[in-house]
């Protein structure tokens, strides 16, 4: 019967393009079992799916997995260095050239 770990393991790796780079590491402390993902960055989409479809999926599998051996299996997905932006209030994205616009030029647009 494979482990938690390897059943993650062969999953992701089945869905990736860069399947050497998957790792997991599994640790067990008093409020459960916690496997964390690691993935290429390019295979970021393809782990979290449309609107995070295909991770809410794993982790209902992974659930049930947990469920059958009395165990508590929690997944987190460790995000690559450079994967977000993280900004600070008021600014943005420097490829954004346009200038803002007032509330009342885009209720003027949704109008249209």
């Amino acid at each position: 019967m494979p482990t938690d770990q390897e059943f993650l393991e062969y999953v992701i790796k089945s869905i990736v393009a860069h399947p050497d780079d998957v790792k997991v590491v599994r640790t067990v402390d008093e409020m459960g079992v916690l496997l964390t993902l690691k993935v290429h960055p390019e295979d970021m989409g393809q782990i979290i799916g449309r609107e995070g479809s295909t991770a809410r999926a794993i982790r209902s599998i992974l659930r049930v997995i947990g469920v059958k051996n009395n165990a508590r299996i929690n997944l987190k997905i460790e995000e690559p260095e450079g994967g977000r932006v993280s900004r600070t209030r008021g600014e943005t994205p420097a490829s954004s050239e346009e200038p803002k616009k007032g509330v009342d030029e885009v209720v003027d647009e949704l109008k249209l």
